[in-house]
């Protein structure tokens, strides 16, 4: 959904700060099943139905750009694939303008249900074996899912445009881009039990090794509220620490942790990296954007490489470029169109 404010305002372009070896074109055909994979959401041009699900083997190098469509009696997945999310033995797609999640079985990928009912759906949080929830941009609610019918059975009231969750001591904590609040879940009754103010704008949202939760808010200026980075206590639903931006026009974005839980990664036009001891921001970036298009990142768990998905043009099909943690370039892969979420099983 984000892709279609740039395609209306058309491309955008960068300075390049460095170059790097082309991507490799995908000429796999075959289904990667063994070792860890790595699975990315790409939201394909709005409204032509595009969307994709593309799949990388870190060990082979293997990519596959849509594991949907050939799997699936050469159907589309739907308009603007927003997230992925891997779930027991399924794949769901979060496909956002076709108001609805696809579950897939992880192995085959073929589909075995679709979520329906929803209606500008953004990302899924499992909260138990046995229900979930989606968040959203028009509902003014969180969705409740029940995994063993894959139906949406109910709704949270939660003003705004929903987010990224997380769950931590039987509480969902959501972020939420036009508020200045992250609101708190309780997930065994469905009921919103309290707001913690962190700044306009919140987006993304993840947990360290402490349990402790860290938030990116790209702030407001119209609302005096500069961009920031906080950690939350989820047992006490306190803001312990901010880290403030200077200026209106920073956006941090994407944050994600390495596999250790002690440092943090984030976008902000360029690749930043935070220890969760920090005490101040660094403002040396990792990785520079340059004439590319960061749309999103992703941290391997298993050797902290940094994975950044580029939308080139909205138009085209998209890259993800691998780096090492201190920002070598290492490899690059071409995906489908508008590369967003990444996943690592």
């Amino acid at each position: 959904m984000r892709s279609i404010v740039f395609i209306l305002i058309g491309v955008v372009f960068f300075i390049s700060c460095r170059k790097d070896q082309p991507p490799v074109k995908s000429t796999f055909n075959g289904t990667i099943t063994s070792g860890q994979r790595v699975f990315i959401s790409c939201e394909g041009t709005f409204p032509q139905n595009k969307a994709a699900i593309s799949l990388y083997d870190p060990t082979t190098g293997n990519v596959v750009e849509d594991i949907y469509r050939p799997n699936n009696n050469n159907q589309s997945l739907g308009d603007v694939c927003q997230s992925v999310y891997i779930h027991n033995n399924s794949l769901y797609g979060v496909v956002n303008n076709s108001n609805k999640v696809v579950v897939l079985d992880k192995e085959t990928f073929q589909r075995t249900a679709t979520i329906s009912g929803l209606q500008s759906p953004r990302y899924f949080l499992p909260v138990s074996n046995s229900k979930a929830y989606v968040s959203d941009i028009y509902a003014n609610a969180i969705s409740v899912i029940d995994l063993s019918t894959n139906a949406k059975t109910g709704s949270i009231p939660c003003n705004g445009w929903t987010e990224e969750m997380a769950l931590s001591y039987g509480k969902v904590f959501v972020c939420n881009i036009k508020r200045a609040y992250v609101y708190v879940i309780n997930s065994i009754s469905n009921v919103v039990t309290d707001s913690i103010y962190v700044g306009y704008g919140s987006s993304s949202i993840v947990k360290d090794k402490n349990e402790k939760l860290w938030v990116a808010c790209s702030g407001d200026s119209a609302k005096s509220s500069l961009p920031c980075i906080v950690r939350i206590d989820p047992v006490s639903n306190v803001v312990e620490q901010s880290f403030t931006f200077s200026h209106y026009n920073d956006s941090p974005s994407n944050i994600k942790i390495n596999g250790a839980g002690d440092k943090l990664y984030y976008l902000n036009s360029n690749v930043y990296g935070l220890d969760i001891t920090a005490s101040t921001l660094s403002f040396s970036p990792i990785v520079l954007q340059g004439n590319k298009v960061f749309y999103g990142i992703g941290i391997n768990p298993n050797n902290e490489d940094i994975y950044v998905a580029d939308a080139i043009n909205y138009i085209q099909n998209g890259k993800v470029m691998i780096y090492d943690k201190q920002g070598t370039f290492k490899s690059s892969f071409s995906v489908g169109i508008i590369p967003g979420s990444i996943f690592f099983e």
